[in-house]
């Protein structure tokens, strides 16, 4: 009897039996943030140093984020303009995402496009914490370590980064906190990150209205999810509705459902009364399954065994349920980094479910799938350094994990970030030194009509628009008829857009490798 009580004693003092290894955590953790960072940031910068930015999207919010460094409305020209809104258009009138304001003093420091790069490469690196900090507190540092990891090397997280910069670079780090925080038994903290992401985007309350569906599941939890959904609702009607439309905006500009309904009821009494047209619209096009399977796969389905993925749910739905907006369902752009922290601590949640399923006769909260009130103490460094060392690993969810991290390892060469390893990148073709060289004739504070890929290297310095097919007067234009650009139909309606500016008076001066600069002396009509 003695022995038993000894070998029970001993075996409840294991799992805190390695200081070092608890006091190692955090800088562990904070050395692979410091890392993710500085890769995320060096491809970024790599893009844009090459000419391989975009003026849409990334000079539309450095545009904006420049304004509101200056204490001005955040007014994107290049946005306004092409788009008929006007010169003086507030992004707020396109998407409400006030919480880029919090950028603004960074370019303070540099004011230039890079900056919203650097930002958004910490922006996404910081989501690792609350994912480490969510599994090793269920699992321990192992599972921790490679739940972390699977967010950093996945594809969502990559292509946003292979199309610039966006809003969405605050929503990783908010949508985890929210999870983690909750899970931790810290509700205000938790409700403070959702009130964050209520100003990343007008539609980041369908993620809410997600979370509160997942906190149905939980007991002791419906007055708590009740209000997720309410406030979520609520913040998306208003922001969408109302706010939009209060800084200049077409509420219906994103309307995308018109084989369902003309509007949200419409479609709402649609989806009541021919459920089946929801699942023939999730499947039109095929393209919609591909990306969803893209997302699934790599974590092993993991999710789909955890109500956790509730969250993710509304915000995929809006996404496969329209009819337009190809971009929406494609598993390139920006889109589906909104929901990957999201999935992948539900593949955590679902490692442990489905632990807790096939072993039974295993005990400990730590075995059991998160517990519904969590406790880990105050301040991020205590808090990290008793999750790795005071919960008991369990091997199981740490293994699944592991070929989760391994699986997301196999997809990283057929996206964005496989470009890190072919020496290519980070060269510079004859094509690149020649839009170096277009770009270098544009005076500093001239108002220039850019080509797509010129643009982000001109932003620090000129006020741009994009060109386009509708002639702006611009003083000078940087046209490019040596590939396609958007927002062209194909390189013969480029070309012809060039002969037309000629036709209107503008000089040559400059050709080279597919870049033609042109010139006329006409007052700025701006």
């Amino acid at each position: 009897m003695a022995e038993a009580v000894a070998v029970e004693r001993k075996t409840e003092r294991a799992p805190s039996s390695s200081p070092r290894r608890s006091r190692r955590a955090p800088v562990g953790l904070g050395l692979a943030v410091v890392l993710a960072a500085a890769v995320y940031a060096t491809y970024s910068l790599v893009r844009l140093w090459r000419f391989r930015a975009s003026t849409y999207d990334l000079v539309i919010f450095d545009q904006a984020v420049r304004s509101y460094s200056r204490l001005d409305p955040p007014i994107a020209m290049v946005k306004g303009v092409h788009n008929g809104f006007g010169p003086d258009f507030s992004i707020l009138g396109d998407h409400f995402s006030p919480i880029l304001a919090v950028l603004a003093p960074f370019y303070r420091l540099h004011d230039g496009p890079e900056t919203l790069l650097v930002a958004q490469a910490v922006l996404f690196a910081l989501a690792i914490v609350p994912i480490w900090a969510y599994t090793a507190r269920h699992a321990g540092p192992r599972a921790a370590h490679c739940a972390a990891g699977a967010y950093a090397l996945s594809w969502p997280v990559a292509e946003a980064l292979a199309f610039d910069f966006h809003e969405v670079a605050f929503v990783p780090v908010l949508s985890a906190l929210m999870v983690e925080r909750h899970d931790a038994g810290r509700r205000w903290q938790a409700a403070l990150a959702a009130s964050g992401l209520l100003l990343v985007k007008e539609d980041m309350g369908l993620l809410l209205v997600g979370f509160g569906l997942y906190l149905l599941t939980r007991r002791g939890e419906r007055r708590r999810a009740a209000g997720y959904v309410a406030v979520g609702l609520a913040a998306t009607w208003v922001s969408s509705k109302v706010l939009i439309a209060a800084f200049g905006g077409d509420n219906d500009y994103y309307w995308a459902y018109g084989s369902l309904g003309r509007d949200m009821p419409d479609v709402a009494v649609h989806l009541l009364t021919h459920p089946w047209d929801a699942l023939v619209a999730l499947g039109t096009p095929p393209m919609k399954l591909t990306t969803l399977a893209v997302l699934l796969l790599p974590l092993l389905l993991l999710p789909l065994a955890s109500p956790l993925t509730l969250t993710a749910v509304p915000l995929l739905a809006e996404r496969m349920l329209a009819d337009r907006f190809a971009n929406w369902w494609e598993p390139k752009y920006h889109y589906n980094a909104f929901l990957i922290a999201v999935l992948v601590m539900a593949s955590v949640d679902g490692a442990l479910r489905l632990h807790r399923l096939l072993a039974p006769r295993l005990r400990g909260p730590s075995r059991g799938g998160p517990s519904p009130r969590g406790s880990s103490p105050r301040g991020l460094p205590d808090r990290l350094r008793r999750a790795a060392g005071r919960r008991a690993p369990v091997p199981a969810v740490t293994g699944a994990l592991g070929v989760v991290l391994l699986a997301t390892m196999a997809t990283v060469p057929f996206f964005a970030l496989g470009d890190l390893a072919r020496p290519s990148f980070y060269g510079t073709d004859e094509r690149g030194r020649a839009a170096a060289r277009a770009a270098a004739l544009v005076p500093d504070g001239a108002l220039v009509e850019s080509a797509n890929s010129v643009g982000p290297a001109l932003s620090g310095r000129a006020r741009v628009l994009l060109w386009d097919r509708e002639p702006r007067r611009a003083p000078w234009v940087v046209a490019d008829v040596g590939a396609w650009t958007f927002p062209f139909r194909d390189l013969g309606e480029q070309r012809q857009r060039v002969e037309t500016l000629r036709d209107q008076g503008y000089r040559e001066v400059f050709r080279g490798s597919g870049y033609v600069v042109l010139h006329r002396d006409v007052p700025d009509p701006w």
